[in-house]
């Protein structure tokens, strides 16, 4: 069994904004495909906004949809955002695009009619403010200058999220575990029909209606002390909790952390899987590049914050363009329901930023018909219908499957 492994440094001027990426994967699976764009620049006015996104996508059966969505799911986002924004209008835009762009290369990708599917996490830097977007188990976690640690990310698998398998039963779907027969049950619990032990992925076509592609989205605000990502495949998160992956790679540079995360993950478990980690080192411009973060404080170290000090606001899916510069991570927006019409309902001022009767996910505009009413909601056009009904938590069908559950 070979393996390949594959190094990138890139320095951005503006923040000092430090990234490094580093890789190890089985050669036969090779399904394991990252996203790196920095410094990419939108107009606003008569200057530039520079914001950087960071994608990683680990397939299954097959690589097919993990490519199709590093080439894809970038500009169905940006496609869902209106042109002319201000920047805070535009970084308050993006969890609903966010959501659009998912859905929107989900449905395009299957009409492909290929069957592969992949997991997702992507993010989207924009000054300190830090957006993520994911469905399956890779993951994003964030320490803070200060030492705290913040999980940006979700896990969808079925075996450690509750909510997901009481959506998908409320639906109409089954999960258990494999049944090899004589009421023997072995592996993870999975989705039936179609076996697969995620919630939410873009793809897999042929693993049932219940898989959907609606993305976990949470937002924050960095304090000006700056921070540290890492964003890995489950490769690396079935050896190394958290606490371990910062612990192992502590004053390490960025361009030395990821390569120390690959190795802690192989060291524990082995090369089971495909086995990526991205480490971003976000630091004020006064500090030099390369310098490793702080030690947590004694009070911080190993602890997970589940509760993030809020700006005072009606709404968290909104930027305040007044309020001053946190001293600790801010949670701006957090929302993770796979329903489809909450996410891309019209509390968003849509009035203002998208087209009337517009696909809320395709972005095409449609004549309007029916009962249907801007202020209704976000409008579907035919072909964003798919999986309606699961992305409502409504029941598709009776529970016909056997899941070797019972």
């Amino acid at each position: 069994m070979s393996t390949r492994s594959e190094h990138q440094t890139v320095p951005l001027p503006v923040l000092n904004l430090i990234l490094y990426m580093d890789r190890v994967s089985q050669s036969k699976k090779m399904e394991d495909f990252i996203l790196l764009k920095t410094e990419c620049q939108r107009v606003i006015g008569d200057g530039v906004s520079t914001y950087s996104v960071f994608g990683l996508f680990d397939g299954h059966n097959g690589s097919a949809a993990a490519i199709y969505s590093k080439e894809n799911l970038l500009n169905n986002v940006l496609a869902a955002i209106p042109p002319e924004l201000s920047r805070d209008e535009w970084v308050a835009a993006l969890p609903r695009a966010l959501v659009a762009g998912f859905v929107k290369t989900d449905i395009d990708f299957q009409e492909k009619a290929r069957t592969s599917g992949t997991t997702v996490t992507f993010v989207i830097i924009e000054g300190w403010v830090v957006t993520v977007a994911s469905v399956g188990d890779s993951r994003c976690i964030l320490e803070s200058a200060e030492g705290d640690i913040y999980h940006l990310s979700a896990d969808h698998r079925l075996e450690c999220n509750e909510e997901e398998r009481d959506r998908i039963t409320a639906s109409g779907g089954e999960v258990g575990r494999l049944n090899t027969g004589g009421g023997a049950e072995i592996g993870p619990l999975r989705c039936w029909p179609g076996g697969l032990c995620l919630s939410r992925s873009i793809g897999d076509m042929d693993v049932g209606e219940f898989i959907v592609p609606v993305p976990y989205v949470k937002q924050v605000k960095l304090s000006t002390a700056g921070g540290r990502l890492i964003i890995s495949s489950d490769g690396v998160w079935d050896a190394l909790s958290p606490e371990m992956a910062f612990d192992c790679c502590r004053g390490m540079p960025a361009d030395a952390a990821a390569t120390q995360v690959v190795k802690e993950a192989l060291h524990v478990k082995g090369l089971r899987d495909d086995t990526t980690s991205i480490v971003i080192d976000i630091q004020p411009p006064e500090k030099v590049p390369a310098a490793p973060l702080p030690p947590p404080k004694k009070q911080g170290k190993g602890v997970f914050k589940s509760m993030f000090r809020k700006k005072p606001s009606e709404s968290s899916s909104h930027v305040d363009k007044e309020y001053s510069e946190p001293d600790v991570v801010e949670e701006l927006f957090e929302e993770g329901s796979a329903m489809l019409a909450e996410r891309l309902d019209a509390k968003y001022p849509i009035c203002n930023v998208f087209k009337l009767f517009m696909c809320a996910v395709c972005q095409v505009e449609m004549k309007p018909g029916g009962k249907i009413t801007p202020w209704d909601g976000p409008s579907f056009a035919q072909v964003a219908r798919r999986r309606k009904k699961p992305w409502k938590g409504e029941e598709v069908h009776g529970s016909r499957y056997s899941s070797g559950s019972d």
